[in-house]
């Protein structure tokens, strides 16, 4: 089968995790790289061993060579770069959030359905092979009625002063942050797991970190480098380090999640529990070959990542046998995997719905944070429309 060209706009963390989970799935050619620095694109791809390099994102979609496009770029530039793309005839995975409002991210729904082109938002965490297990556990009834879900996406790259990052400034990433940036993973996540809609929220907010240290230097996102006081100037922050929020969703379940970028020792964990009238289902992202099973009348149980005692849902994707770790970047691998099967067959052609998420779950994401961000505002509960 011939390979599907691919290029990949952007240079940062996310962008050669893109590269190396599009080369695993053994369905593309990562052929091109674009930076707004031509330097730095000449490096990366030099690093990466990429053919192709462009100091000018538009080359890329000017490329005849290329048939979909990454963009793992700053969330100020999602909404323009995917929506130019879509109309130079480019497939588009996108990374999230979608865009910066619920207007851009509705265009780039109606622009992807008038194109007939495939798209798809990068909401990878969907992709441990436990979630998928947890998922079709809720579709079966294992857990029976679903009751309370809480949970909780904790980091603390964002624990110093010092720490600095273009995702504490709202012009480049949002009016939120915390909640867009990996709370939108998390209910993202527990949608898709639990099947129920978020349909009212009541939200907290608390930035710890009035004033930031922003080095006058670059530095690169996790990589925990420390500058010299006369590298700093004071910057006032206006978006959230942390936030709580209720849930109601439909049907009646109630539950919460938190969020916090200067949670000490959480360097990325994801954590969900979800409370059923039969079982509950617990899972930990630091520990993602493990799915905690309480029971009330029994031993509870922790089932290992294993195919052979997976539902056949779930074991779609697994790659390694019971034992064998998987993790952050095989989520990647195997949602790409899908989109880019699905690509191949031409299922898209002929109206069969994707697996994966797509420009229409990376628009209510950001719908949602919307209101969450308003309920924080106003301090009262919001409904989800």
């Amino acid at each position: 089968m011939k390979k599907i060209p691919v290029g990949v706009i952007g240079t940062g963390f996310i962008g050669p995790a893109h590269v190396e989970a599009l080369r695993r799935t053994g369905l593309v050619d990562v052929v091109a790289i674009a930076d707004i620095d031509q330097e730095v694109a000449d490096r990366k791809a030099e690093q990466l061993g990429i053919e192709k390099a462009y100091g000018d994102w538009q080359k890329i979609l000017a490329d005849p060579d290329i048939e979909a496009v990454h963009i793992c770029t700053p969330n100020n530039l999602h909404y323009p770069m995917s929506k130019a793309a879509l109309e130079a005839g480019k497939h588009v995975v996108c990374e999230k959030p979608l865009a910066m409002n619920s207007k851009e991210a509705e265009d780039l729904v109606d622009v992807a359905s008038r194109t007939g082109l495939v798209n798809a938002i990068h909401f990878n965490v969907r992709y441990y092979p436990l979630v998928h297990q947890a998922r079709a556990m809720v579709e079966k009834g294992d857990i029976g009625k679903i009751f309370a879900i809480h949970g909780s996406y904790l980091q603390d790259w964002l624990f110093y002063e010092t720490d600095y990052n273009w995702r504490l400034e709202p012009e480049y990433s949002g009016e939120s942050r915390a909640v867009a940036d990996i709370g939108s993973h998390w209910l993202d996540l527990i949608e898709f797991i639990s099947g129920l809609r978020v349909k009212a929220v009541c939200a907290d907010f608390a930035t710890f970190h009035p004033i930031r240290k922003k080095p006058l230097k670059p530095v690169e996102t996790y990589a925990g480098k420390m500058l010299s006081p006369e590298d700093y100037q004071d910057v006032p922050i206006n978006t959230e380090d942390y936030a709580t929020v209720l849930l109601e969703f439909e049907g009646g379940a109630k539950g919460v999640m938190t969020v916090n970028q200067v949670a000490a020792g959480r360097k990325n964990r994801i954590y969900f529990e979800i409370d059923g009238s039969k079982k509950a289902l617990a899972w930990d992202s630091e520990k993602p070959n493990e799915l905690w099973i309480g029971r009330r009348d029994g031993n509870n149980e922790v089932m290992i990542k294993d195919p052979s005692l997976m539902y056949p849902e779930a074991r779609e994707i697994v790659s390694f046998p019971g034992g064998h770790t998987e993790g952050f970047p095989d989520t990647t691998k195997q949602m790409f995997k899908q989109v880019y099967s699905y690509i191949a067959s031409g299922d898209y052609k002929r109206g069969i719905a994707p697996k994966f998420p797509t420009f229409k779950d990376g628009h209510r994401e950001i719908m949602m944070c919307e209101v969450i961000l308003k309920s924080a505002r106003e301090r009262k509960w919001v409904e989800v429309k």
